[in-house]
């Protein structure tokens, strides 16, 4: 391993793979394109997380990817999205071709309350509510046009994940 400026650089079996260590994100916008990322709230990329530099993947706080199941271009700041978007970036620069389709999903607890959020809505037409709020049991889905785009649950983990699934089965279906 060769350190070169805020990166390491590597060779494996001729495997060329540089691992940067947050640097990117706190450059200034302007530098970030002129390095040849596209931004947008964020560094650009594709359904692979490949920039618009080739071969050059993002993942996880600082990656704008668009999400399939909103249709709009999101990011996300939350570490089981940039763990789950790390795996399917390092399969792409291994020369596989997979999509990343994860539904975004989040959890926040506090004291003996955990808030889940599975989907993605900056903006809305509707919100369904079930179950009581005041008490720390409910689900409130996100709506657009009739379609939920986002669901934030308290006290229900177990549907959570259920809409979780159907969200990702809906994109694997389209």
């Amino acid at each position: 391993m060769v350190r070169r400026g805020d990166d390491f650089h590597q060779r494996i079996d001729g495997l060329s793979c540089r691992i940067p260590f947050g640097g990117l994100i706190h450059l200034p916008v302007l530098q970030r394109e002129a390095a040849g990322f596209k931004t947008d709230r964020g560094v650009v990329v594709d359904a692979y997380l490949e920039t618009s530099a080739p071969g050059i993947f993002a993942a996880g706080d600082i990656a704008r990817w668009p999400d399939p199941h909103s249709g709009a271009p999101i990011r996300v700041e939350h570490w089981v999205v940039s763990e789950r978007q790390g795996q399917a970036a390092a399969e792409n620069m291994l020369g596989g071709r997979r999509k990343y389709t994860d539904a975004p999903f989040f959890w926040s607890r506090h004291y003996d309350m955990s808030l889940n959020y599975v989907g993605h809505a900056e903006s809305w037409d509707a919100i369904d509510i079930d179950g009581d709020i005041a008490a720390g049991d409910y689900t409130l889905r996100y709506k657009h046009e009739g379609r939920t785009l986002a669901v934030v649950t308290m006290g229900r983990d177990i549907e959570s994940l259920a809409d979780e699934a159907a969200m990702e089965a809906e994109v694997a279906a389209a």
